[in-house]
């Protein structure tokens, strides 16, 4: 099986990368931004002619924390419009029946029950510190579902929590929330401080995902028989939730990041920056209910992201951006 696999140098699609060659058995198509502009139609469309993957795994998107959502809106929403829409149509067009697209947490309503169940999406408003992400995300799912109704493809997309590990973004504005902790608390490690600050109240609840589990979850969706997948789930409420099912607090996530790096002194919360979205939590029973649930522990996933954080800086990489 010929497989494109989009988005392979980013933190979920490079972990989808590994995971597909130790298991072997396909040929991977994978380009770089620099070789291929997701946002131009006609390059996406001569890309797809000319390659002919047989399934498609959508794992390219701009992604950001909640400074970045707030300071580049259009582009957020622009991107992840662009890069969607021309992957699953062109997709469509080149004859790919299969095809999988990563999502976010962030497609429910600001104030939706907890656990967020697939059911909550379109229930209410998002959060506005990130809608124009989400709307972008949710118009992916309507897309997928909207060519399976009218073309009979099988396109499906998975919802994930939180995701942290190898090949995140540690850029000290723009990165989400726990690798913004991991380089605060080493910076403050290495340069004696007795004081980190974290934003908001400390009170709001997060659920997190090691990319690992991520890339093992998708590729178990992908791989459903088809009948177990439509059995699950609806034609137009196609989408399936991936996470662990429990949360932390975000003082109680930096507590621990505090104890895997080492760091002992005070932590302190600046309640001027806002906190986001009280609760997101991941209802993840469909998935479960379907025969996966995910393996690594938080405090683990933590401390083998540090080792390599910690790796790359000694190596002088750059730690910015995905």
């Amino acid at each position: 099986m010929r497989i494109y696999l989009a988005g392979h140098k980013g933190m979920v699609g490079s972990a989808i990368l590994r995971q597909l060659e130790t298991q072997g058995g396909c040929d991977l198509i994978t380009a770089t931004s620099r070789e291929l502009d997701l946002t131009d139609q006609a390059a996406v469309s001569e890309f797809m002619r000319a390659q002919r993957p047989d399934a498609v795994i959508l794992a390219a998107a701009k992604v950001g924390g909640i400074v970045a959502n707030n300071n580049y809106p259009a582009q957020f929403i622009y991107e992840n419009l662009m890069i969607q829409a021309n992957i699953i149509h062109q997709a469509h067009a080149a004859g790919v029946t299969r095809l999988l697209q990563l999502g976010s947490s962030c497609i429910y309503p600001r104030d939706a029950p907890q656990p967020m169940a697939e059911g909550a999406l379109l229930t209410g408003p998002l959060e506005s510190t990130n809608e124009p992400y989400a709307v972008a995300k949710i118009a992916g799912i309507k897309l997928c579902e909207s060519y399976n109704r009218q073309y009979g493809t099988d396109y499906r997309s998975v919802m994930p929590t939180n995701l942290y590990g190898p090949r995140d973004n540690f850029h000290p504005e723009n990165s989400h929330v726990l690798p913004g902790l991991i380089r605060r608390f080493h910076n403050a490690v290495q340069n004696g401080a007795s004081q980190v600050a974290i934003w908001g109240t400390g009170t709001p609840r997060r659920e997190f995902l090691h990319v690992d589990d991520m890339a093992a979850a998708s590729l178990f969706v992908m791989n459903l028989d088809r009948a177990a997948y439509d059995a699950e789930t609806d034609p137009m409420l196609s989408h399936i939730n991936v996470g662990t099912g429990t949360d932390v607090s975000i003082m109680e996530l930096a507590r621990m990041v505090a104890d895997v790096t080492g760091y002992t002194g005070d932590i302190v919360c600046d309640t001027s920056k806002p906190d986001g979205t009280p609760r997101k939590l991941m209802d993840v029973r469909r998935l479960t209910r379907l025969g996966w649930s995910a393996g690594i522990d938080l405090r683990d996933g933590i401390s083998t992201t540090y080792d390599w954080y910690k790796a790359q800086r000694a190596a002088g990489a750059d730690l910015r951006a995905n």
